[in-house]
């Protein structure tokens, strides 16, 4: 996994909209890069929920939120307009830059392993580099922990 002081990896991947975003396109802002398993599952709702009703706050810290998962595209905006979400949401289907940050790999759950996102975010800072990785938090806790950080 990546660690504060390294580059992010530059990335480009399609929005709920079907748009290229790419993380050099953010550059002069934070960026909340957070990776979560599946769009419309109890604890990546949860998590979602919460961070669009932290919009505000994270506003004025200047931080854009990118939520990423292996969900295809067209899975995306259904996500969006039921939890009503005022953020982005990227497709990583081949969760190319899933592993790129070091968070795809092997899980467990209820007694199968599998492959999977590790549920972790990062904070990019204004030039490209991880400032800060969360990477031990409760769903309904993430904001807060983020909000945290930035408070200090």
């Amino acid at each position: 996994m990546l660690q504060a002081g390294e580059k992010a990896p530059q990335f480009t991947l399609q929005d709920q909209n079907g748009e290229a975003v790419s993380l050099a396109s953010l550059q002069g802002k934070k960026v909340l890069v957070y990776f979560y398993p599946k769009a419309m599952t109890p604890g990546c709702t949860t998590q979602a929920q919460c961070l669009r009703d932290s919009k505000s706050s994270l506003d004025e810290h200047n931080v854009v939120v990118l939520g990423i998962s292996p969900d295809p595209v067209k899975r995306l905006p259904k996500f969006v307009e039921k939890e009503n979400l005022n953020f982005t949401l990227l497709s990583d289907e081949d969760h190319e830059v899933a592993t790129q940050f070091g968070v795809w790999g092997p899980k467990k759950f209820m007694g199968k392993e599998y492959d999977g996102i590790h549920r972790t975010s990062f904070m990019v800072d204004e030039n490209g580099t991880i400032e800060h990785v969360f990477d031990k938090f409760k769903t309904k806790e993430h904001h807060n922990v983020v909000l945290d950080y930035l408070n200090k």
